[in-house]
């Protein structure tokens, strides 16, 4: 049996996770480009040994291994869960297995989940409450509710002696590359999709947590996907912008276009937008990554959607940005829709309804008969000035 080299984070802190380069693919929707990690850490005090996360299954080897470049597992005491999701707490029964008199240390509602997914026993469980603490000896955790971030159970924890926060999800991103945040260049874009996939629903939620965390003097940020955070102020700025709904001076066009007029008429409006001095993104939803789409909605003020007509009503494709904006529940303020049609359609009603749904206010809807004729063109221009006023308010 061989060990790995771990990485060391601090005295007694070390990193044991494991980077996953191939995965491309999370929850069977949201894409991975540049692969996970999955980010557990040992915690060595001078009378106890705690694990903090897990791993995904599959890499139940590799977390040992690590764990065995450090200390004997068996001498591991508590196995925090921050989090029951399984890429994080997957390992779980595997570690409570190879580390006899360890306990898993968990939220109250995190202990029934660990009995559903995991089918741990009572007594392997330490449920802790809000601010409750463990010293392992000169190593002190702290424990701390951050419900709904993003299932019900979730906590973080704090590591007093040396500033490091724990947060599970919270302040994570989807990428395998870089242990440091400084050594990935773009870590802020690949946050912002993590935040518009996962947490963006949460919003308020984080922003409670933001609250509670302001009391502790954090000097590295040390979640379990991505990298970690020793300039943590960055991330705990965005954040903020985030769980407020700060947006920008942007609009988001999303459409499809099955035989390029949709999309001449998308090209229209992004000259009209560009000229009025606003930001603009646009994503071909047949072709873009969703997940680049969900990191746009983050900072959007309006989103656009444009559609072709399909028997009758929008393409399918648009029926799932319409369910993102619902579920996800971004900042977004204004929203609009174009629609081309040939003999007949009902999609502009459909998009209609949709966006009601979502809460965001409904500025105009365009509907184009195939081609565009010179009262076409007067219409976008009117169309696309009623989003400018808007937006420049």
């Amino acid at each position: 049996m061989y060990s790995l080299h771990p990485f060391k984070l601090a005295e007694g802190v070390y990193w044991v996770g494991v980077k996953d380069w191939n995965r491309r693919l999370f929850d069977s929707l949201i894409p991975l480009p540049k692969g996970t990690s999955y980010n557990a850490y040992l915690v060595i005090g001078s009378n106890s040994i705690a694990l903090i996360d897990t791993v995904n299954p599959g890499f139940e080897k590799e977390l040992e291994n690590k764990i065995k470049g450090i200390v004997d597992p068996r001498d591991i005491n508590y196995i925090v869960m921050n989090h029951a999701e399984p890429d994080h707490a997957g390992a779980i029964p595997y570690i409570l297995n190879i580390a006899p008199k360890s306990r898993l240390v968990t939220s109250s509602i995190g202990s029934k989940i660990a009995k559903i997914f995991y089918r741990i026993p009572d007594e392997r469980i330490y449920v802790v409450k809000d601010g409750d603490e463990i010293d392992l000896g000169g190593k002190t955790l702290r424990f701390i509710y951050t419900p709904w971030l993003h299932w019900p159970e979730t906590m973080v924890t704090y590591l007093e002696e040396d500033g490091i926060l724990f947060p599970c999800d919270f302040f994570g991103a989807h990428i395998a590359a870089g242990m440091w945040d400084d050594e990935v260049e773009d870590i802020v874009n690949h946050a912002q999709r993590y935040w518009g996939e996962i947490i963006m629903p949460f919003r308020l939620n984080a922003l409670k947590a933001l609250e509670k965390l302001s009391t502790l003097n954090i000097k590295v940020i040390a979640p379990s996907h991505g990298p970690i955070y020793r300039n943590p102020k960055r991330i705990i700025e965005k954040y903020l912008d985030w769980s407020n709904g700060k947006t920008k001076k942007k609009i988001l066009i999303v459409y499809v276009s099955m035989w390029g007029y949709t999309y001449e008429i998308v090209k229209l409006i992004e000259n009209e937008i560009l000229s009025q001095d606003i930001d603009i993104v646009v994503h071909d939803i047949a072709s873009t990554d969703v997940g680049d789409i969900a990191k746009d909605l983050v900072d959007s003020s309006a989103v656009i959607i444009a559609t072709p007509t399909v028997l009758g009503f929008a393409h399918p494709l648009i029926i799932q940005i319409a369910y993102l904006l619902k579920v996800l529940k971004p900042p977004i303020k204004y929203g609009g829709a174009v629609v081309t049609y040939a003999w007949g359609t009902k999609a502009d009603q459909q998009l209609i309804e949709m966006l009601r749904d979502t809460g965001i206010e409904l500025i105009d809807v365009v509907k184009i008969n195939v081609t565009l004729t010179d009262n076409d063109i007067i219409r976008i221009k009117e169309f696309t000035d009623k989003f400018a006023k808007k937006i420049k308010i």
